[in-house]
């Protein structure tokens, strides 16, 4: 899908209506080059086209076919893939991600954390930087949880310093400070 349209099939080296160039296809990863910028892809990720750096610093994302909100990102320069999660405080994440990006977790503030599934031990920590699309935001709170997650959750610690606006089946985040 692009831009929140209709799915497409496009073969390798085709290029679509709207610039987009399908790279390399592996496993279940897709590269693609926009606007003269390669990204990789994963398979049902949702990210639309994003403003260059030198306008606003936004990213759009488009519901997958739960409504749910997904992207890939990064935490302290590592790939991360988030679900939007606006009942979440923090950005949040499992402990193997956060040994993964390089985080000493156990030097962060124990505590319980109060999750979906119950309650859960939690370290709050704090974050160098969190990547979404062209959104860099620097010391961002975040919770990594004992055991691990199936995805990361972009909480509020992130979405609170930004704009989010739905339109339909597409959100964008925008930056604010």
């Amino acid at each position: 899908m692009i831009d929140g349209g209709s799915p497409k099939l496009v073969a390798i080296g085709q290029t679509t209506a709207e610039g987009v160039r399908v790279v390399a296809i592996d496993g279940e990863a897709v590269t693609l080059e926009i606007e003269g910028k390669r990204r990789v892809l994963r398979m049902g990720q949702n990210v639309v086209s994003q403003k260059g750096t030198d306008g606003p610093q936004e990213a759009k994302l488009v519901a997958d076919s739960r409504g749910h909100y997904q992207v890939q990102g990064a935490i302290n320069g590592q790939s991360v893939r988030f679900l939007v999660d606006t009942g979440a405080t923090m950005v949040s994440l499992g402990a193997s991600d956060a040994s993964r990006i390089g985080i000493d977790w156990r030097k962060g503030q124990p505590g319980m954390a109060q999750t979906a599934n119950g309650m859960a031990r939690a370290w709050k920590v704090r974050l160098d930087n969190v990547r979404v699309g062209d959104i860099t935001l620097n010391g961002v709170d975040g919770l990594v949880h004992e055991s691990d997650m199936p995805i990361a959750l972009l909480g509020m610690s992130f979405l609170s310093r930004t704009e989010m606006r739905n339109e339909g089946s597409t959100m964008t985040l925008k930056k604010r400070f």
